[in-house]
């Protein structure tokens, strides 16, 4: 069983987002179910996991610890698999696995997760536990109307006993009283506080000289200090991205923080009256395992058949009930039409954006996804890159984001596809978007990117072609997409034409096209892969032309 030590909050943070789990739980069941959770087969899983198309790590350092780090956090923690003493899925990750509605499934594993349990036992060191985390954190959002990730980060991740919610409540309102005073000097007063919060959380460890940490061998209370921000920093993203999954709460994105979605108020009021606080079973193993493994607890409001209809019938009044109707069938109905109203939300988006209504507020969004203002700016400008290829108009133009039931952006696109897909009849484009800069940009698209055009070229038979952006261009990125002009790979379906842009030179290609009396055609678009090629079989270096391809750019429509 785990001992923890911590002062704060402790959160699952492997993976970094519910998503990513799904598939790699179903591959550790289908391949080595039944089999003893070992070093062995710790380094099989990784093997094989490392081939998958969703894997998007680096498989490197020990895989066997990998393995663990993937499996023993988030799945096992959660309920989805027990590893002892054979792996095998519990009922709760039966029902993950094969339900559609898996928002429910991690909302219920969420609640059950407990400090202390079995499985986390805190030591004398740490902190005094008593809490169900996401349950308590849930409260928080629900009784403040929002919670910013700053607030989470340095109040709320100290609520390691639910006796002390009242506590915590009025620190956060006493914050956001002093910060008014501070306006325009924010950052400053934010760094005060998180460093007074830390110096009071750690008082003891920094006094007893404890302030060596496992990443650095620098004992200096400012690296101590540095390191449990970002300890905190990365639980509270987590939190972010766990809690958003279940469905219950918006993330605003540009205000960084989270809200309670108001058609889900009643199922929240229904968890916050109805679960019961104390964690449970904190000594009993088997009695724990039964419950975690549980796929019907805690209940729900939507496990009501009443509820269900009332909330169908306030949501959708146009639709038919039958009275016959059981429990699964009539959750099945409204996981349809959530879907449904999701799809039309869309299509409504995408005729006002093809209508360039969103023409400044897309352009904005860019401005502040340049300054690294937003709480997910990789998603946020993946999002916004679909609305601006959307914008230009002249094509069928897929996001491989996933959306909420509100039509607003949730993850990013899996590691195994391209971020935005254009279809534009005789011909598709994909387009690639990163955050990453340096050498760190093409150690991580280089590759994927040719292969996601490779792809593409094979599913479709059509030309194809990849239009890559991010805020800044690395000169080994230039060059790699260069070369790939003119080497045929037929593992990659041949030569790759591959437009790499910085995103102020793609905001002034929409700037001509919002300019231009006319909107622009698919012609037009294939025009800038074609220049692409030709200055390509005619320049001597990918310098060259990369100047002048982002010259021709910047004329597109000329």
């Amino acid at each position: 069983m785990g001992k923890i030590s911590s002062q704060i909050l402790f959160l699952t943070t492997s993976p970094r987002t519910p998503e990513k789990m799904f598939p790699e739980i179903e591959l550790l069941v289908q391949h080595f179910e039944g089999r003893k959770w070992d070093k062995q087969c710790q380094l099989e899983y990784m093997e094989k996991l490392k081939n998958e198309e969703t894997f998007n790590g680096n498989a490197t350092g020990d895989p066997a610890f990998s393995a663990r780090d993937r499996i023993n956090r988030a799945p096992k923690s959660l309920g989805f698999v027990e590893l002892q003493p054979q792996i095998q899925l519990t009922p709760a990750g039966k029902e993950l696995l094969t339900t559609k509605n898996k928002s429910e499934v991690l909302l219920r594993q969420l609640l059950k997760f407990q400090i202390p349990s079995p499985y986390h036992k805190p030591t004398r060191d740490a902190a005094d536990f008593c809490v169900k985390p996401y349950l308590e954190l849930l409260r928080l959002i629900y009784t403040l109307g929002t919670l910013k990730f700053d607030e989470l980060q340095i109040y709320a991740l100290q609520l390691t006993n639910y006796h002390n919610f009242d506590a915590i409540v009025e620190k956060i309102r006493n914050f956001r009283i002093q910060k008014e005073v501070f306006k325009g000097k924010y950052a400053i007063f934010k760094a005060q506080c998180l460093k007074g919060e830390l110096l009071s959380i750690f008082k003891k460890r920094i006094n007893k000289g404890k302030t060596r940490t496992r990443e650095s061998q620098d004992n200096s209370l400012k690296n101590f200090l540095k390191t449990q921000a970002n300890n905190m920093r990365d639980y509270a993203d987590a939190f972010f991205r766990y809690i958003r999954a279940t469905g219950l709460v918006a993330v605003s994105h540009i205000g960084k923080s989270l809200s309670i979605i108001p058609e889900r108020l009643k199922e929240v009021q229904y968890i916050l009256k109805t679960i019961e606080r104390e964690p449970i079973f904190v000594d009993d193993l088997e009695n724990y395992m039964k419950y975690l493994g549980n796929a019907g607890l805690p209940r729900l409001l939507t496990d009501d058949k009443k509820a269900l209809i009332s909330i169908i019938s306030k949501d959708f009044p146009a639709v038919n009930i039958s009275s016959n109707a059981t429990v699964s069938e009539l959750k099945e109905k409204l996981n349809e039409l959530l879907t449904q109203r999701k799809k039309d939300i869309i299509t409504k988006q995408i005729s006002e954006l093809k209508e360039y209504s969103k023409y400044n507020e897309i352009q904005s969004l860019f401005e502040q996804i340049k300054k690294n203002e937003l709480y997910d700016t990789p998603l946020m400008l993946e999002w916004n890159i679909w609305r601006a290829m959307t914008m230009l108009d002249g094509g069928n133009i897929l996001a491989n984001l996933s959306f909420d039931d509100q039509g607003n952006p949730m993850t990013t696109a899996s590691g195994n596809m391209s971020d935005i897909v254009c279809d534009y009849g005789n011909y598709l484009l994909c387009v690639e978007v990163t955050m990453s800069t340096g050498q760190r940009q093409y150690e991580m698209e280089g590759e994927p990117v040719m292969r996601h055009l490779g792809q593409l070229k094979k599913s479709s038979g059509k030309p194809c072609y990849c239009l890559f952006i991010a805020p800044n261009i690395n000169e080994a990125c230039i060059a790699h997409f260069y070369v790939l002009h003119k080497v045929n790979v037929e593992l990659y379906g041949g030569k790759s034409v591959i437009v790499p842009l910085p995103l102020n030179i793609f905001q002034k290609m929409l700037e001509t096209s919002h300019n231009s009396p006319h909107t622009p055609v698919p012609a037009q678009v294939l025009n800038i892969f074609k220049k692409s090629e030709e200055i390509a079989n005619n320049c001597d270096n990918e310098k060259i032309w990369y100047k002048k391809l982002t010259q021709f750019a910047l004329r597109w429509l000329d």
